[in-house]
């Protein structure tokens, strides 16, 4: 009886090392791209610390089913089980979410980004500090061309797995405008995540 307890134990803990050994290569996957704790270096890749956790979690289930097409993203959600997603999703969510924007604010174009957030009401969504809920990302602190970028393909109907709202919010929305705003919301401070 002993045996088959220590036999049952071991095989716990065998399947218990799997696991951790690949959530580590999971977010050392995410880290290479996403920058350590989930906060990019990389312009054009958005940071994903701090993100709400259904946000997250939908987006790799988009990534997975590819209703979304990312090249990075394809091998990394390849296989993901829905269990998988709900871990990774809650780690990068209970992260700590930095500004990452380097460079002086512009006030001419903190100024317009702040009316053109208003005016569109961005704050409705993604609450009024921009820190996001339920299904709407973290824009606060965002890498500024990823939001730029990710702003004019909504624009332009060109955002797969996108939301027809965030098209029809930007319809119409010039680049300028566009820039600016992405330049107000990334050097939004961003909150802290709730515990």
């Amino acid at each position: 009886m002993r045996l088959l307890r220590k036999g049952r134990w071991a095989a716990w803990l065998a399947a218990l090392f799997i696991s951790t050994a690949g959530a580590q290569e999971r977010l050392q996957l995410c880290a290479a791209c996403h920058g350590e704790g989930g906060n990019s270096v990389n312009p054009e890749v958005p940071s994903i610390a701090g993100q709400p956790q259904l946000f997250l979690e939908n987006q790799l289930i988009l990534f997975r089913e590819e209703l979304r097409r990312s090249d990075p993203m394809a091998p990394v959600v390849k296989g993901l089980k829905d269990a998988e997603i709900v871990k990774l999703a809650e780690h990068f969510s209970k992260l700590p979410a930095k500004a990452m924007e380097s460079g002086a604010a512009d006030p001419s174009l903190m100024k317009i980004g702040k009316e053109k957030a208003s005016q569109l009401r961005c704050g409705v969504c993604h609450l009024s500090d921009f820190s996001g809920q339920k299904q709407m990302p973290r824009l606060a602190g965002q890498r500024e061309r990823y939001l730029a970028n990710e702003m004019r393909a909504y624009r332009d109907n060109k955002r797969a797995g996108g939301d027809t709202i965030m098209a029809a919010t930007l319809y119409g929305v010039s680049d300028a405008d566009i820039s600016a705003l992405a330049h107000f919301l990334s050097r939004a401070a961003p909150r802290a995540p709730a515990r």
